[in-house]
């Protein structure tokens, strides 16, 4: 079954029950069955905060794809190489870490484009155009759908305002941990600055008409991002997922033990 593509993502994001995924950082096609098999909307490879490799992380794209789960990959800068590449392995969209200027907006979008709309360097040497057995103006109508563009806020500031910096995206994506480092409130959602800060994220995407995401270590934690209205959540990682329930296993096991 083939994962959904970016117009479905899109239509989930605008309206219906919010996207709830979570993390890939283990080099693991079990982490993808899992993530699938649990009923996630979407799994986000972490190509940032891993050690995941580009090999590992295109093995991770079309086992997801064979399983029908959409995947996103993170990244922690607009490489129009490397983006073409995680696009030509069947990733649905592209996450964009740390988004603070129009320019590094427009790089990914230019990344992610054919011409006349981008800068994206055209093969049909992949999965998406059946290894060429797709015809090339075929292919390029097909990709009239544009993958899904994900930017993450995660800064006290940005070098352009944030009404400027957030149309052109599909979402905005606020990287709480990161912020609360950038602010000097350490993991504290409930701290005032931060949520002021998530505040003002918030109305910026409403007001460019982007959906709005963000991460959040728990599932506890999603109370303090309530009034923020998110339509894309991530939560933990699998690496997280699975310390997380060992320790619980373990300590409940010693109890049992007495």
């Amino acid at each position: 079954m083939a994962a959904a593509g970016p117009a479905s993502l899109r239509e989930r994001l605008r309206a219906g029950a919010p996207l709830v995924g979570t993390f890939v950082k283990l080099p693991a096609l079990e982490s993808i069955d899992i993530v699938h098999s649990l009923g996630f909307d979407v799994a986000v490879i972490d190509g940032e905060h891993s050690q995941l490799d580009e090999r590992a992380i295109l093995a991770l794209l079309r086992h997801a794809g064979a399983r029908g789960l959409p995947a996103l990959v993170r990244t922690p800068s607009p490489d129009s190489g490397a983006i073409n590449r995680m696009l030509e392995g069947g990733a649905a969209g592209i996450q964009l870490s740390t988004l603070r200027s129009c320019r590094e907006r427009d790089a990914l979008v230019s990344a992610t484009r054919y011409a006349p709309d981008g800068t994206r360097s055209v093969s049909l040497a992949h999965p998406a155009a059946d290894y060429s057995g797709i015809p090339l103006a075929r292919y390029l109508e097909q990709s009239k759908t544009f993958p899904l563009l994900v930017g993450q806020i995660e800064t006290a500031t940005t070098i352009d305002p944030l009404d400027e910096l957030l149309p052109g995206l599909d979402a905005a994506f606020i990287g709480t941990t990161d912020l609360s480092v950038d602010l000097g409130r350490p993991g504290a959602l409930d701290d005032p600055r931060v949520a002021g800060r998530v505040s003002e994220i918030a109305s910026a995407a409403s007001r460019a008409g982007v959906a709005l995401g963000a991460w959040v270590p728990t599932v506890e934690a999603l109370a303090l991002l309530r009034p923020a209205h998110l339509r894309y959540v991530l939560v933990g990682s699998d690496l997280q997922l699975m310390r997380a329930g060992l320790a619980s296993l373990v300590a409940a096991a010693r109890t049992a033990l007495g």
